[in-house]
């Protein structure tokens, strides 16, 4: 008895001193390290014989309009209004790309006398008016290997898609994390292969928020494909901002294989990856998604199970997501978090539970985190580029409204 005793006596000594060692090593500051290429990003539209570049307006009377993009400087382009050439105002864009020639399409993108500018600003979000889509987790290796994920999954994403030029609301609590992606949507309803090979396919640059306290809290790392925690920390009205253009390509397997998107965070790198490193290209991730419709049920969000589509369809115009690549902020919980919380259980007199000592892990892995400045705060401004597709400027701001809270 005595011997246990000294045992304790040493052991509450010691373990402080053991938790200090563990967060000296921890080091900081502490993030992700990415592989970037060494070739500036060379933005550009692609010419009208290899893919049709579309954009969208609203007009003053309300009505929308469909512009063939020609050129694209930072804040502005040069593009055809359509309806110059017999494209009726709220015209889809698929409609467009189906019923007007694609020789006066060219003929239109080289008649100088055509040519308008706009602002960038002014243009529609990419993503359309759906607010539900299918998200991808870790379908880029470098990014499942920071996640610990064995394999890809799929799940739900809720909220409306927002502009090429927009921010991001960080709201007490959150750990607000930046994720760039390929996005794609269809000109029909997707519900079997054959479905996928006909359709007419627009891809269009998008930006994937995640508040990661919530994911942290609510994951279940035994079964991402629970969906556990990522449709409630990657839903919100302002957790998808899309880009600017939609690009429907004649060959989209080269095309997706070669287009580039980047992450520059206050003028840092952070991001850098082709969509030919995916895992599953997009054809493999709309089949998984379909094998999802046996099991429509089977999602959690807001503490209610949700399917991944509805109709056992992907529906026309919804937005099917690749996933992002290598260089998030998360990292997984250091030795100091871990010894740490499993401490501040023991102390607390939870030492005979499992889930206690995991959930006092967990809070002070996020306590450390939001303490350690490394997420997103205000007044960062995050810009996600691609090739062809556009970019995406987003500033981080401060809650300000009770509404925002919602």
């Amino acid at each position: 008895m005595k011997k246990i005793l000294v045992f304790s006596a040493v052991s509450l000594l010691i373990m402080p001193v053991v938790i200090a060692v563990a967060c000296l090593l921890r080091g900081d500051p502490r993030g992700n390290h990415a592989t970037f290429e060494e070739i500036p990003l060379d933005h550009a539209v692609l010419p009208p014989e290899s893919a049709m570049t579309l954009a969208q307006i609203r007009l003053d009377s309300g009505e929308v309009s469909t512009l063939l993009v020609v050129d694209k400087s930072e804040e502005t382009i040069l593009a055809v209004d359509l309806f110059d050439i017999g494209v009726p105002h709220n015209s889809d864009v698929f409609e467009v790309a189906s019923h007007v020639d694609s020789s006066a399409i060219i003929t239109a993108y080289r008649d100088k006398f055509l040519h308008q500018q706009y602002s960038i600003a002014q243009l529609l979000p990419a993503g359309g008016i759906f607010d539900r889509h299918m998200a991808t987790g870790t379908n880029f290796s470098g990014h499942a290997k920071e996640a610990n994920s064995r394999g890809v999954f799929n799940f739900p994403k809720f909220g409306p898609a927002t502009p090429a030029r927009t921010t991001v609301v960080r709201r007490p609590g959150v750990l607000l994390d930046y994720e760039v992606e390929l996005c794609v949507r269809f000109d029909r309803d997707i519900r079997s292969v054959e479905d996928f090979d006909a359709a007419q396919k627009g891809f269009f640059l998008c930006a994937d928020f995640t508040n990661r306290a919530i994911l942290t809290r609510l994951v279940d790392p035994d079964n991402y494909n629970s969906g556990s925690g990522f449709s409630d920390s990657k839903s919100g009205r302002d957790f998808y901002p899309t880009g600017p253009f939609i690009v429907i390509p004649n060959d989209w397997k080269e095309f997706i294989s070669s287009e580039r998107m980047t992450t520059v965070v206050n003028g840092a790198a952070r991001q850098d990856a082709r969509g030919g490193e995916m895992i599953l290209d997009f054809r493999q991730l709309a089949m998984r998604v379909l094998d999802h419709t046996q099991h429509p049920d089977q999602f959690l969000y807001k503490n209610s199970k949700v399917p991944l589509v509805i109709d056992r369809a992907i529906p026309r115009g919804a937005a099917l997501m690749s996933g992002t690549s290598e260089g998030v902020i998360f990292m997984p919980p250091t030795n100091c978090d871990i010894l740490a919380g499993a401490w501040s259980a023991i102390i607390n007199g939870q030492i005979g539970s499992r889930e206690a000592i995991v959930s006092a892990v967990k809070e002070r892995f996020i306590r450390s985190e939001m303490d350690s400045g490394h997420f997103l705060q205000v007044g960062d401004v995050i810009e996600h580029q691609s090739s062809s597709m556009g970019d995406i400027r987003i500033k981080v701001v401060p809650l300000r409204t009770m509404d925002e809270a919602k």
